[in-house]
């Protein structure tokens, strides 16, 4: 129960902290505790996972993991989230700003956040001002981080710590999935399911568009008057390109503005396993054998070619 409540103030911090220092880190639907909040898995039956929701446009991601560990093992999964530098995305607030990016890694069960007196002074210098948590008391197997600069952290590094099945009866030395989500740039729609300015707006009639109006917010207010003279207004957020005029004939669902979207999700699947310790001793421990037995028929084919070698003198 004092678990629950340490783990809603903190998300309560996080939230706040968000509010307080937005201006680095533009709003966006790829904060990790907006999952958390409406998500208690964020991975769905059918594989997909919760940022797919809100960040529509697909990109890829690498994921780079250890093929087996060992119990009790400290090893890192890197996430590498590419995309070109020189472009910018539109932030909440309709300027121009550099993407963010943010992490996913589904762990199998049993598997957590290496604790900081065992990570080592390379990886935490690699993560330095990048915050790692558990998605939720519940799944502390589940990591997540960001959005933080996607200038400095195209590649996400998360330090794992392997479980021992000598210790808990419920791991098994077996292969495990991964599940890794890798995002860069703001979503396309809020956990709302509101729309936000990184999306396309279209026409939602036909007909002439007779004014183009800006706001002292800066949003686009354009008015169309349909054949039978009925008007329709939309807005078009502040910071987006019209691709329309005053005086142009559109269509119903005919784009009004360039598309903004610059950045995208990608999901990855790999498996890792959790090796006993006591195979590798046996494989190697049969290596051996196998190596002596053989330097042992060498050396008896030797021999034997010797004996052979003096009846023949004889």
């Amino acid at each position: 129960m004092a678990t629950n409540k340490f783990f809603k103030s903190l998300l309560l911090t996080l939230t706040i902290a968000i509010s307080l220092f937005g201006g680095f880190v533009e709003n966006s639907s790829a904060y990790p505790v907006f999952a958390q909040q409406n998500y208690s898995n964020p991975r769905a039956a059918n594989g997909k996972l919760a940022c797919a929701n809100c960040h529509l446009n697909q990109k890829a991601i690498e994921v780079e993991a250890p093929q087996a560990v060992l119990p009790n093992s400290v090893f890192e999964i890197e996430v590498k989230v590419p995309y070109d530098t020189t472009r910018q995305q539109i932030g909440a607030n309709g300027k121009k700003a550099d993407l963010n990016v943010g992490g996913i890694v589904i762990l199998p069960n049993g598997f957590k956040l290496a604790p900081n007196n065992q990570i080592s002074k390379e990886i935490k210098a690699k993560n330095k001002g990048v915050f790692i948590s558990p998605y939720s008391t519940e799944f502390d197997n589940i990591l997540v981080v960001g959005p933080i600069a996607g200038k400095t952290h195209q590649e996400l590094i998360f330090p794992v710590v392997a479980p021992d099945p000598e210790k808990n009866s419920d791991i098994k030395y077996l292969s495990y999935p991964l599940f890794v989500g890798g995002n860069r740039g703001r979503g396309q729609v809020y956990p709302t399911g509101e729309k936000s300015n990184m999306n396309v707006f279209a026409a939602t009639q036909s007909g002439q568009i007779s004014e183009i109006t800006t706001s002292e917010k800066g949003e686009s207010n354009i008015t169309i008057l349909s054949s039978n003279g009925t008007k329709t207004s939309q807005i078009v957020p502040k910071g987006l390109n019209l691709i329309v005029k005053q005086g142009d004939i559109v269509k119903p669902d005919q784009p009004l503005n360039t598309d903004p979207n610059v950045g995208g999700f990608g999901q990855e699947e790999t498996e890792i396993v959790l090796q006993n310790p006591l195979r590798i001793i046996g494989y190697l421990a049969f290596c051996f054998c196998v190596l002596l037995t053989q330097v042992f028929l060498i050396l008896k084919k030797k021999q034997f070619e010797k004996v052979q070698a003096a009846e023949l003198n004889f």
